[in-house]
């Protein structure tokens, strides 16, 4: 039986990485140019893939508008293949909402062409989410291919370890919840077939090797070779070089293929042993190095403004969107989407990696300020709308009433802090500072906080400030004014999800605040601080004391933007033991904050060999420089927060880097030792092991993480948030080590790319946080530190009669296991889309969701349309979208 060489072209197209954006885009234009060329001038030329990734198609028509009708021909014509995705993203470092829209608005703009291929492609995506073959199959995909995180062992080699090895390239992948989906592994990369030679020496020699290699690994007489690579422009004599080859080997059928045909011919033929690759793969059974995890510590400052943005649009923006729906009986599906796009132009792996040349992440900053301003655009028009609407007749008509929403699937409790304008003077025919001094003299009055029902609520105020203003009216040109404003900070206690309430300020004299604590104490946690900065906590809820919790340590990075490689010299300084100068900065009712400061005294950079390593192109692990022996000042400033109600004590730490390539990190020490610990994935709680497996050289062990992670037992266990600290790692089964700095000078992979702004020198403030949990309240607390990422949300509102209650919750969700990753209005529609996840890979939960007594029913991550009721049983690692009919 003849063998069959599927032969499909392509070229993976990084959208940016080591040139600026626009080099590589204009040789996008040049290689749809050629496609077009060749499509019309050799019909053995079949088809083309592009990529897995629709922006591609935006991208060259931004400069060839007028080819549209050419681009929309060859896909009708199956001779462009496109889709699914709308960019080729980075797993782990966006959310997992982030994930499930790149293949929601990827499929939507697949399908405005034609039909897109159902291949779940990942082919460099550095390292593959545990919960893909779930969201692959909710994405209706047959298969999903991938280049990294599974090792091949051959046929004649023994598996060493079954979930992270396969002897075939076609294996089965099973998720975190059970779902298997038929994968496919580049296991001699995504470019074995480029450039085939359509000359005969030369021909022979590339088929004798690349059959041969394809052969110790396939499973099925089907064959596949990638003929393409990163930024190849097109080989336009593939059909000549495939038709000697079907001249030289009579024992094989070489064909210009395409995925979707390969797809099918590898499924008649598989073998019932192909064998299942399981969870995360993340090259568990490599030697380590080139796992790509330090990505995640690249330019932290990417990562901590895509966190802001992700969560502004889909924690914030689109549910109060979805509840001002019900007021205009309009969803901004435009605005959104454009705002998803503009974010998502971020999340290519070598984007949002931080692994580019300088000029790619000053772009990305551009982006992310758009994505921004277009989100804050919609929410606050959404506020006006739901504003509006609100029955604030209750209040006195001399008040301020003001509304606090909580946009999280979840009850929260915790501080708020609300700008209030009091008074104000309009621009008048006096000078404008008239205005502002008017304001000045008349000062700041005797206020209360009020709720709906006229009873005095405990508030604080924070500041009162004159400020200049405008409003912008929809009917009116711009009004510009003076106006008083009192911030005030009052306690939101266990505030239920999707929910708001409206308070009002009023004049009257208010009752000062008293503490039952004194220092850096709530009920639930006390804690103190030496002068050589050892910081003990005691939980008070659940009765255990953790000792010398916190410390930083700081140690040489030869490495580059992909990769931390610890400096020849092997040493790391800590702050453990550093004078610390402890300050009380706030001791009020409501809140407590302390601040610690200490001084590192730290290499100013790698010494002088490192440049010429760099530049001589050195494998980074052959390396051998050691650190500079002039040492520079490293000040820490970590200011600890801890509000009057909460659980988890807040960090915030400020420092002015001016030493290059190095690593500094947070170090949480557990006083637990523990073979496993969990952390936060993409839409699960993943456990992971501690240690590493019998080939892994690596000395380190990065991991990923999204908003916490945590070392924990049956009784007990700590949790470690963060907010845009991607990069985190488990020393000696005890500590956790969250990297909240790493400093390179240079790009690294296949040349000398200079990187100067990756050393990040300068301010820099990191956010992060410690909570702890007993023997039944786990996910509990893994769902309040999820909770510390996004605030209240607050307006003013003036006094009026109104169809929506002063005080509501707009849905009601209660599922104490599960966490809600969505609130937002259909595509395209404007029926309710709620997503949660189970936050356990064992069990499952029961979940209760209630919109006004509307029958609910179960969807997917791509908004299908189905008659099921909704499930109340959440079943383990399950992700589940509940469409909710829009009967307005």
């Amino acid at each position: 039986m003849k063998k069959t060489v599927h032969i499909i072209s392509h070229s993976h197209w990084d959208r940016e990485w080591y040139m600026p954006y626009e080099q590589h885009h204009m040789r996008l234009i040049e290689l749809f140019d050629d496609l077009f060329e060749v499509f019309e001038n050799d019909p053995g030329y079949k088809s083309y893939h592009l990529d897995g990734q629709t922006i591609s198609l935006d991208d060259y028509l931004e400069v060839r508008p007028e080819n549209r009708e050419k681009l929309e021909k060859l896909v009708r014509d199956q001779k462009l293949f496109i889709g699914p995705f709308y960019i080729l993203q980075d797993d782990f470092l966006i959310s997992a909402e982030a994930n499930a829209r790149n293949m929601l608005v990827g499929l939507d703009e697949s399908y405005k062409w034609g039909e897109p291929v159902k291949l779940g492609y990942f082919p460099d995506t550095f390292g593959n989410m545990g919960q893909a073959p779930q969201m692959m199959k909710q994405g209706n995909m047959d298969a999903v291919a991938y280049g990294r995180g599974v090792k091949t062992t051959g046929f004649n080699n023994v598996v060493v370890d079954e979930d992270y090895t396969s002897k075939y390239s076609e294996i089965n992948w099973e998720g975190a919840d059970g779902t298997e989906i038929f994968s496919i592994l580049f296991a001699n990369w995504y470019s074995n077939g480029n450039e085939i030679p359509a000359e005969r020496e030369a021909a022979i020699s590339f088929w004798d090797k690349k059959l041969a290699d394809a052969e110790r690994y396939a499973s099925t007489p089907h064959l596949l070779m990638m003929n393409g690579v990163d930024h190849q422009p097109i080989q336009k004599d593939v059909a000549k070089a495939i038709a000697l080859a079907n001249e030289l080997y009579p024992d094989y059928e070489f064909i210009h293929s395409n995925f979707p045909d390969y797809i099918e011919a590898v499924k008649a033929t598989l073998p019932e042993d192909i064998g299942t690759v399981k969870g995360e793969l993340t090259s568990q059974e490599t030697d380590g190095w080139y796992t790509l995890a330090n990505t995640s510590s690249s330019r932290i400052y990417l990562k901590q403004e895509n966190v802001a943005i992700q969560n502004l649009l889909e924690r914030i923006t689109e549910p109060l969107a979805t509840i001002a729906t019900d007021v205009t009986g309009h969803y901004p599906h435009e605005m959104l989407r454009y705002a998803w796009k503009k974010l998502m132009q971020n999340h290519p792996h070598d984007s949002i990696c931080g692994c580019g040349v300088d000029s790619i992440h000053r772009g990305m900053m551009t982006r992310f300020e758009d994505a921004k301003q277009v989100g804050n655009f919609v929410r606050d028009e959404a506020l006006r709308h739901i504003e509006t609407a609100l029955n604030t007749d209750v209040f006195p008509k001399a008040s301020r009433p003001f509304v606090v929403f909580n946009t999280e699937g979840q009850e929260k409790s915790g501080l708020v802090e609300v700008e209030v304008e009091w008074e104000r003077i309009p621009f008048n025919d006096r000078k404008p500072q008239e205005n502002y001094y008017e304001l000045v003299e008349k000062g700041t009055p005797d206020v209360l906080v009020i709720n709906e029902s006229g009873e005095s609520v405990p508030f604080e105020i924070v500041s009162s400030d004159v400020k200049y203003n405008y409003d912008l009216p929809k009917d009116a040109f711009r009004k510009p004014h003076f106006a008083r404003y009192i911030t005030v900070r009052l306690n939101m206690a266990m505030m239920p999800s999707f929910s708001w309430e409206t308070f009002a300020l009023v004049e009257g004299t208010p009752e000062p605040l008293v503490s039952s604590f004194k220092g850096l104490e709530n009920a639930s946690l006390r804690v103190s601080v030496s002068n050589t900065g050892q910081i003990d906590i005691e939980d008070k809820v659940h009765g255990h004391t953790y000792e010398d919790v916190l410390c930083f340590d700081d140690a040489g990075d030869i490495g580059n933007e992909y990769i931390f490689k610890q400096s020849l010299d092997g040493t790391f300084i800590t702050s453990k033991g550093l004078d610390a100068t402890v300050t009380m900065l706030d001791d009020t009712a409501l809140v407590k904050r302390m601040k610690m400061t200490q001084t590192m005294m730290i290499p100013e950079a790698a010494e002088d060999l490192l440049k010429i390593e760099q530049e001589s192109v050195t494998e980074m692990r052959e390396r051998l420089s050691k650190r500079s022996t002039k040492l520079i000042p490293l000040t820490l400033e970590t200011i600890m927060t801890l509000e009057a109600d909460s659980p988890i004590l807040k960090f915030e730490t400020h420092f002015n880097n001016q030493a290059k390539d190095h690593r500094v990190r947070a170090i949480f020490n557990s006083s637990m030792s523990v073979p496993t610990h969990e952390s936060e994935s993409i839409y699960e709680v993943v456990t992971r092991p501690n240690a590493v497996s019998k080939s892994w050289q690596n000395p380190t062990n990065p991991q990923h993480q999204q908003a916490f992670s945590a070392i924990t037992t049956e009784e007990k266990g700590m949790i470690v948030g963060n907010t845009g600290l991607h990069e985190y790692e488990v020393l000696d089964d005890q500590y956790l080590a969250v990297t909240i700095h790493r400093g390179a000078g240079e790009m690294g992979d296949w040349g000398y790319f200079p990187t100067p702004e990756a050393q990040v020198l300068g301010e820099t403030t990191v956010s992060y946080a410690v909570s702890f949990h007993g023997r039944d309240d786990k996910h509990e607390y893994y769902r309040a530190m999820k909770g510390i990422q996004v605030p209240f949300i607050t307006t003013q509102a003036a006094v009026h009669s109104g169809t929506f209650a002063s005080k509501h919750q707009y849905l009601i969700v209660d599922a104490a296991d599960a966490y809600v990753t969505s609130l937002k209005r259909k595509e395209h529609e404007t029926d309710i889309m709620v997503r949660m996840f189970n936050l356990s890979n064992d069990d499952a939960t029961t979940i209760h969701v209630d919109f006004e007594g509307t029958q609910l029913y179960d969807s997917s991550l791509i908004e299908i349309v189905t008659d099921k009721p909704y499930d109340t049983t959440l079943k383990a690692a399950e992700i589940r979208t509940i469409r909710i009919p829009d009967v307005k």
